[in-house]
Protein backbone atom coordinates (compact mmCIF):
# COMPACT_ATOMS: atom_id res chain seq x y z
CA UNK A 1 0.00 0.00 0.00
CA UNK A 2 1.33 3.47 -0.78
CA UNK A 3 0.62 6.96 0.50
CA UNK A 4 -1.64 7.64 -2.50
CA UNK A 5 -4.15 5.42 -0.67
CA UNK A 6 -4.16 7.72 2.37
CA UNK A 7 -7.33 9.70 1.47
CA UNK A 8 -9.22 6.48 0.70
CA UNK A 9 -8.02 4.85 3.95
CA UNK A 10 -8.98 7.97 5.90
CA UNK A 11 -12.53 7.79 4.52
CA UNK A 12 -12.75 4.14 5.59
CA UNK A 13 -11.55 5.12 9.07
CA UNK A 14 -14.10 7.94 9.29
CA UNK A 15 -16.89 5.55 8.27
CA UNK A 16 -15.84 3.09 10.98
CA UNK A 17 -15.67 5.83 13.62
CA UNK A 18 -19.11 7.08 12.61
CA UNK A 19 -20.42 3.51 12.94
CA UNK A 20 -18.76 3.10 16.37
CA UNK A 21 -19.63 6.65 17.52
CA UNK A 22 -22.11 5.88 20.33
CA UNK A 23 -19.99 3.09 21.81
CA UNK A 24 -16.84 5.22 21.76
CA UNK A 25 -18.61 8.15 23.38
CA UNK A 26 -20.00 5.92 26.13
CA UNK A 27 -16.52 4.58 26.91
CA UNK A 28 -14.97 8.08 26.86
CA UNK A 29 -17.61 9.45 29.25
CA UNK A 30 -17.14 6.47 31.59
CA UNK A 31 -13.34 6.83 31.53
CA UNK A 32 -13.61 10.49 32.54
CA UNK A 33 -16.45 10.02 35.07
CA UNK A 34 -14.60 7.17 36.80
CA UNK A 35 -11.39 9.22 36.97
CA UNK A 36 -9.27 7.01 34.69
CA UNK A 37 -8.18 9.98 32.61
CA UNK A 38 -9.18 13.43 31.44
CA UNK A 39 -7.65 12.47 28.09
CA UNK A 40 -9.26 9.34 26.62
CA UNK A 41 -7.70 8.20 23.37
CA UNK A 42 -8.99 5.56 20.98
CA UNK A 43 -6.52 3.51 18.96
CA UNK A 44 -7.78 2.56 15.48
CA UNK A 45 -5.84 -0.27 13.90
CA UNK A 46 -6.06 -3.17 11.49
CA UNK A 47 -3.17 -5.20 12.90
CA UNK A 48 -2.30 -6.24 16.43
CA UNK A 49 -1.45 -3.27 18.64
CA UNK A 50 -0.41 -3.51 22.26
CA UNK A 51 -1.92 -0.25 23.46
CA UNK A 52 -4.96 0.06 25.67
CA UNK A 53 -7.79 -2.41 25.80
CA UNK A 54 -9.72 -3.75 22.82
CA UNK A 55 -13.29 -2.44 23.02
CA UNK A 56 -14.56 -2.89 19.44
CA UNK A 57 -13.41 -5.88 17.41
CA UNK A 58 -13.86 -6.06 13.64
CA UNK A 59 -14.93 -9.70 14.03
CA UNK A 60 -18.00 -8.53 15.95
CA UNK A 61 -18.97 -5.67 13.62
CA UNK A 62 -17.63 -6.48 10.14
CA UNK A 63 -15.69 -3.20 10.03
CA UNK A 64 -12.15 -2.40 8.88
CA UNK A 65 -10.67 -1.11 12.17
CA UNK A 66 -10.38 -2.48 15.65
CA UNK A 67 -10.73 0.15 18.38
CA UNK A 68 -8.78 0.07 21.63
CA UNK A 69 -9.36 2.48 24.52
CA UNK A 70 -6.30 4.04 26.10
CA UNK A 71 -5.24 7.23 27.84
CA UNK A 72 -2.66 9.94 27.53
CA UNK A 73 -1.05 8.53 30.66
CA UNK A 74 -0.56 5.08 29.07
CA UNK A 75 0.86 6.60 25.89
CA UNK A 76 3.39 8.52 27.99
CA UNK A 77 4.21 5.43 30.06
CA UNK A 78 4.81 3.39 26.88
CA UNK A 79 6.81 6.29 25.41
CA UNK A 80 4.48 6.78 22.44
CA UNK A 81 4.29 10.40 23.60
CA UNK A 82 7.51 11.70 25.10
CA UNK A 83 7.27 13.22 28.58
CA UNK A 84 8.56 16.60 27.39
CA UNK A 85 5.73 16.73 24.78
CA UNK A 86 2.84 16.17 27.25
CA UNK A 87 1.96 19.84 27.74
CA UNK A 88 2.09 20.44 23.99
CA UNK A 89 -0.21 17.42 23.48
CA UNK A 90 -2.65 18.67 26.15
CA UNK A 91 -2.74 22.10 24.51
CA UNK A 92 -3.69 20.53 21.16
CA UNK A 93 -6.12 18.00 22.68
CA UNK A 94 -9.73 18.84 21.81
CA UNK A 95 -12.69 18.71 24.22
CA UNK A 96 -13.32 14.97 24.77
CA UNK A 97 -17.05 15.62 25.26
CA UNK A 98 -17.24 16.90 21.67
CA UNK A 99 -14.41 15.12 19.82
CA UNK A 100 -13.04 11.59 19.58
CA UNK A 101 -9.26 11.54 19.84
CA UNK A 102 -8.12 8.79 17.49
CA UNK A 103 -4.58 7.43 17.43
CA UNK A 104 -4.62 5.85 13.97
CA UNK A 105 -1.92 3.21 13.65
CA UNK A 106 -1.00 2.17 10.10
CA UNK A 107 2.02 0.28 8.76
CA UNK A 108 3.20 3.57 7.20
CA UNK A 109 2.98 5.52 10.46
CA UNK A 110 0.66 6.69 13.20
CA UNK A 111 -1.42 9.85 13.38
CA UNK A 112 -3.59 11.67 15.90
CA UNK A 113 -6.93 12.64 14.41
CA UNK A 114 -9.91 14.37 16.03
CA UNK A 115 -13.36 13.49 14.78
CA UNK A 116 -16.46 15.22 16.19
CA UNK A 117 -19.11 13.05 17.77
CA UNK A 118 -22.30 12.74 15.74
CA UNK A 119 -25.03 15.11 16.79
CA UNK A 120 -28.11 13.50 18.34
CA UNK A 121 -31.20 13.93 16.19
Amino acid sequence: MNEDDFPKELEVLKADIEFYNDSIKEVAVDMMAEGFSKHPIFVAHQHEVKLGELILDIKDYARDHHINATTLEELVEKQVIEQHKVEEFKAAYKDPRKFICIFWVRPQGAYFIYIPYKKKR
